[in-house]
């Protein structure tokens, strides 16, 4: 393997060092996350940074990027305290894709992409029709972080998922969802399911869990 040091990676293009850095981490779940800001306009952003902060109570978060970068988002949260998390498929990637454009102030990106947005349980953010799992959320902090960028924190308030995909344990098959994953900027990949295991216990090896 060849090493590379931080002072190396300092000296590189912006971009090259964006996209190096960015698929150090390895791959990342990614979504669309739906706002709505006060005049009642809908946005959409392309968030790769999303992660499960505990069951009890059910709490998801993600970062935003600083606000002169990316801020429509956070703004919109802040004014509603709502927004929605919403899984890409194969489908509609290209058009999530489109979504990570910025667009101005004002502008419907759902509209602008050709998605649908989906409004039930009267809840004041849309869904993303086309995603198969779909997460309404209510702000509870955010947390500002030392390179500029935002802890947003949610609780989960509502979940729609494809049935079918959904087992007897509450596990969610997302490669049956066909859920997407990213890596870097700009690419996204499909999953194929490998093994389930049993809860690890020291005193033995564990079992495996047919999907």
């Amino acid at each position: 393997m060849k090493h590379y040091n931080i002072t190396e990676i300092n000296t590189w293009e912006r971009f090259r060092r964006a996209n190096f850095v960015n698929a150090l981490s390895g791959f990342r779940p990614v979504s669309l996350i739906a706002t709505i800001d006060s005049e009642g306009i809908s946005n959409l952003g392309v968030f790769s940074n999303i992660v499960h902060l505990g069951a009890d109570p059910a709490l998801i978060a993600f970062i935003n990027r600083p606000r002169e970068a990316a801020p429509h988002t956070i703004q919109n949260i802040e004014v509603t305290g709502r927004y929605t998390i919403n899984h890409i498929h194969p489908a509609f990637v290209e058009k999530a894709h489109q979504c990570s454009a910025k667009y101005p102030d004002g502008v419907n990106e759902f509209h602008e992409v050709g998605l649908t947005p989906d409004y039930k349980d009267d809840f004041k953010v849309p869904y993303v029709a086309e995603s198969m799992v779909q997460l309404g959320m209510e702000l509870s902090e955010i947390i500002p972080m030392r390179n500029g960028t935002f802890l947003v924190i949610g609780n989960l308030v509502h979940a729609y998922v494809s049935e079918e995909t959904v087992g007897s344990d509450g596990f969610i098959n997302l490669a049956q969802a066909d859920s997407l994953v990213s890596l870097g900027l700009d690419a996204y990949y499909q999953v194929n399911p490998l093994q389930r295991f049993t809860y690890a216990k020291p005193d033995r090896a564990p079992g495996t869990i047919p999907f």
